[in-house]
């Protein structure tokens, strides 16, 4: 019998991890193949390196998506920059220092910042951290690049922070030990010994929260003026690739070229995706390795 419940469960786990692996490459086939039409009428060249969308011109519709993977880019990075030092700090200081009554305060404030509804952060970018940005830099509005990673920031740091303290929290006790016995502070073991011990959690933490930032729609489509042109800094407004979907794909005409070329958005939104979800993956096997 025992046997018998082994083999359920061990064929149950295989079918979970097949059936995953076949939505996947279904979802790919159908972006695959949705998009191909679009390349009937628009090169690679005009797709990829053009910097004009503007598929409703009656002159001469335009399907660049450069102006919007730079926006993506830029959004995403500045949040990044923002998001992962506050990250890893704050998980530093509820392993090392803070004490039981701060992080048993501290922890469900932190998930339920997760838990905020992105629409609820575009809200308080327009309304305060846009006039903000507007008024420390004097321009007219503060919807751009800068508030769309304020915001970003914020909404990746639950996960930076939850996951990099499990990982800082699985460090062997010995590892601490051993350092303090050595006459180093809790700060040089922290930043010298805990951190890099527990590296490879750190970086799927802010892979993880990188992917959240990269497929985030309603927050940077509110706080970010949606303009689709190339933006020169963090203070122009820009336009990223799921915002240009979630506007455009529920007014367009079915079986047109603007119609074929927005799923060809998604399906370089999702070729980005899987790369960066590889190049993490052999970063974090790099570590495990040396870790050994």
């Amino acid at each position: 019998m025992k046997h018998i419940k082994e083999k359920l469960i061990h064929g149950l786990f295989f079918f979970n991890g097949f059936l995953v692996v076949v939505v996947l490459i279904g979802i790919f086939a159908l972006l695959v193949f949705t998009s191909f039409p679009a390349f009937r009428e628009i090169s690679f060249k005009q797709f990829l390196f053009s910097s004009v969308w503007n598929p409703t011109s009656y002159v001469e519709p335009s399907y660049g998506i450069g102006a919007m993977l730079v926006s993506t880019l830029m959004v995403t990075l500045g949040a990044l920059a923002i998001a992962i030092p506050l990250g890893i700090g704050t998980a530093a200081y509820l392993t090392d220092v803070a004490s039981y009554r701060v992080r048993e305060i501290s922890k469900p404030i932190i998930e339920i910042l997760a838990g905020i509804p992105s629409v609820v952060i575009g809200f308080l970018g327009i309304v305060l951290v846009g006039p903000a940005i507007a008024k420390v830099f004097n321009i007219p509005n503060g919807l751009n690049a800068l508030n769309g990673s304020i915001l970003l920031a914020v909404m990746a740091l639950p996960t930076i922070i939850s996951l990099s303290e499990d990982a800082l929290n699985s460090v062997p006790r010995s590892f601490t030990e051993a350092s303090l016995a050595l006459g180093a502070t809790r700060w040089q073991t922290a930043v010298r010994v805990k951190i890099p011990a527990a590296m490879s959690g750190i970086f799927a933490s802010c892979m993880l929260g990188m992917g959240r930032a990269i497929g985030e729609t309603m927050t940077v489509l509110m706080a970010t003026g949606c303009a689709p042109a190339m933006p020169r800094s963090f203070l122009d407004s820009v336009r990223t690739m799921t915002s240009t979907i979630a506007i455009e794909l529920g007014e367009v005409p079915y079986y047109t070229t603007h119609y074929y070329a927005l799923f060809a958005v998604g399906l370089a939104l999702f070729i980005i995706t899987f790369f960066v979800n590889m190049i993490s993956d052999t970063i974090l096997n790099k570590y495990q390795i040396k870790a050994r």
